[in-house]
């Protein structure tokens, strides 16, 4: 992935925050989903991890949730130009 490629959405539930990545391909678009965990380090600089606790992972799951309903809209938008033309 690019680094200068920006998100289709992000959700965020602190500490836990997804980027939803659109995926362009001749078949269509498809999405892909990847999670971070925010802390702040010693120094009081906020960080990201991809390691997750188990006190997080309720909180993931909503976020999992969150992005689930988000990719189910981008769907639905992706699919209402052809409708149009139709």
């Amino acid at each position: 992935m690019s680094d200068t490629k920006k998100p289709a959405a992000r959700i965020s539930l602190y500490p836990v925050s997804a980027a939803i990545w659109a995926n362009s391909t001749q078949k269509g678009v498809f999405y892909s989903v990847t999670f971070e965990r925010s802390y702040k380090d010693e120094k009081g600089k906020y960080q990201t991890s991809s390691t997750f606790n188990a006190s997080d992972l309720l909180l993931m799951a909503k976020v999992a949730d969150l992005c689930d309903t988000k990719i189910r809209e981008l769907r639905a938008a992706d699919r209402q130009p052809d409708e149009e033309a139709a």
